[in-house]
């Protein structure tokens, strides 16, 4: 494994000179040996670009890439020593399964037994153990994609594994359970690990670390758990949730909060700047409470969602939609009433030119 440095740009203009004329703007990143990353992001937003810098098979319009100290920028990808496993099946239907594992380590001449033992080893991880001896050509695209991963998972001295939306001609139940597998062998097998997604569920079930990208810029790199909890840009707090977090325009001045016209007392333990600022909270922290109190908006209810473990509240706030989540214990306010929110606590986030406040 390998810990991998970047400090590059790239467009894919000869002479760009805006920001909107790359496809990833200045960065500098380390991805750390033996970590578990996912890039997320949007579609075009520069994910596949980086991830094919890394792997290169693209070379940076500007700046390097290095592998534990060593400038990789111009190397190949077998130089790089990369195993890189893509968005659709890449297997021989000619061999059977046993053969496509054990093909990237039949190519550098590994003794037979280690051979024989690696594959067991990976085959056993993807739970494949009893179709070794099966023709590839007759399996079906999940299980062609489970040989794919595999053979990038064989070989145990290489730099780092590339996925690029390995997931996406899955069954949704198999996704899971392929997800599950990956941080199992990764916790087993210590590799490093950068996982491509537009999928925030396989990103925040798979990674240690999470890099969420838009616009060909890396927004915030953060755990699970803090782009949830604290996202450090609006695009943050909208992009990871389902739904994304309740973004809303608030005036301050002289610790009254004005939201859609409506004038709230700011609770003492909610220290804020006077100005223009973007209330961010999650649905899930979005309470029904009496109207009145300190940082309780009332809103009107538009809808009612029963989603099984619990009902989505969507209501308006002046121009704006605001959405709560509710326990199935707790009374639901009919839609077309009007309900009090507690926007303010210590989940709440607040945004000045999108970027978090500290």
């Amino acid at each position: 494994m390998a810990r991998i440095d970047l400090d590059l740009a790239h467009s894919y203009l000869a002479k760009p000179r805006r920001d909107e004329d790359y496809a990833l703007l200045p960065l500098k990143m380390t991805f750390a040996d033996g970590g578990a990353y996912a890039l997320l992001g949007p579609s075009g937003c520069g994910k596949t670009t980086m991830l094919n810098i890394i792997s290169g098979l693209l070379r940076p319009s500007e700046g390097t890439v290095c592998f534990d100290g060593a400038d990789k920028t111009e190397a190949s990808p077998q130089q790089r020593n990369i195993a890189q496993v893509f968005q659709f099946p890449v297997i021989y239907d000619t061999m059977t399964v046993g053969e496509n594992l054990a093909f990237p380590l039949k190519n550098r001449k590994v003794p037979k037994a280690q051979i024989k033992e690696r594959v067991g080893q990976i085959a056993e991880m993807l739970e494949m153990s009893h179709q070794l001896d099966q023709r590839a050509s007759g399996l079906s695209a999940d299980a062609k994609q489970k040989i794919s991963l595999g053979r990038g998972l064989v070989r145990p001295d290489v730099s780092a594994i590339l996925f690029d939306e390995p997931l996406t001609v899955i069954d949704p139940h198999l996704k899971w359970q392929l997800r599950r597998k990956l941080k199992q062998i990764h916790r087993e097998l210590k590799l490093t690990l950068i996982y491509v997604t537009h999928d925030q569920v396989e990103a925040l079930t798979f990674a240690e670390q999470i890099l969420v990208m838009s616009r060909g810029k890396v927004v915030q790199t953060g755990t699970p758990e803090a782009l949830f909890e604290r996202p450090a840009h609006t695009f943050v707090g909208h992009f990871i949730g389902s739904p994304g977090m309740n973004l809303i325009p608030v005036s301050m001045m002289n610790g009254v909060m004005t939201v859609a016209g409506q004038r709230i007392a700011v609770p003492d333990d909610v220290p804020l700047r006077d100005g223009e600022l973007t209330l961010g909270i999650r649905p899930e922290y979005t309470y029904l409470a009496a109207a009145g109190e300190p940082g309780v908006v009332q809103a009107r209810v538009e809808t009612v969602q029963h989603l099984g473990a619990f009902r989505l509240l969507t209501a308006r706030l002046g121009e704006h939609v605001l959405r709560a989540r509710i326990d199935l214990e707790h009374v639901a306010p009919e839609p077309g009433s009007t309900a009090g929110f507690a926007l303010l606590g210590g989940h709440s986030c607040f945004y000045q030119n999108e970027e978090l406040l500290a």
